[in-house]
């Protein structure tokens, strides 16, 4: 599939084994999680653009690369927070906007409830992230809003996605990178991604 990344990286594999395993605590879950968006992110970001500065080191005076764009990290609430601190240690300059939403339970559309993001969004480079693509809705939204704002680069980093989703972004928005871990074979009857990992937001805070 086009403008679809999915890692073959061993450390990925291996701590995906885990995350996906029910005995899993949350704590351990959150851990795995915050390592593979780490390790996610690193390819995702491979494309930035850089400007030359100049820098003084201990020795000489040199010019060096540092980040050209600003970046604002998008985390769909909730599980989406698990992801987004690990980010922040990488890019510790990066913004943070947040998105809420809930999935009606019966047609399964995502719903709004909350959303902030910082000014001149059309200034940033954005990488939305969620656990999980399962239907695609909630993540299509955050773009719609994105796109909205005429932001020009978006990535989303999720962990596990299915085709379905996958589909339902690029149809709606051909143009945005998507990076994963893996991708699953089907949904259920409730949405709910197979085998997948169960409730990425329930796993990461215990509330199930």
């Amino acid at each position: 599939m086009d403008n679809v990344v999915v890692s073959s990286h061993p450390l990925l594999a291996h701590k995906l084994t885990y995350l996906r395993d029910e005995s899993t605590p949350p704590k351990e879950f959150r851990r795995l999680l915050e390592e593979m968006t780490q390790l996610i992110v690193y390819d995702a970001t491979r494309d930035l653009q850089t400007k030359l500065v100049n820098v003084k080191t201990p020795m000489t005076n040199m010019t060096s690369s540092v980040m050209k764009d600003e970046i604002v990290i998008i985390p769909i609430l909730r599980a989406g927070l698990g992801m987004e601190y690990s980010i922040q240690q990488l890019i510790p300059t990066a913004k943070v906007a947040h998105v809420g939403m809930f999935r009606d339970p019966v047609t399964h559309v995502p719903t709004i409830y909350y959303k902030k993001f910082p000014k001149q969004l059309d200034q940033f480079e954005a990488i939305i992230v969620d656990p999980l693509l399962a239907t695609g809705g909630s993540i299509i939204e955050t773009i719609s809003i994105l796109k909205q704002n005429y932001v020009q680069n978006i990535r989303v980093v999720c962990i596990i996605g299915v085709k379905e989703g996958i589909e339902a972004i690029h149809d709606a928005f051909p143009d945005v990178k998507i990076y994963l871990a893996a991708i699953d074979p089907i949904l259920n009857e409730n949405k709910y991604i197979v085998p997948g990992l169960g409730d990425a937001g329930d796993r990461l805070f215990g509330t199930k």
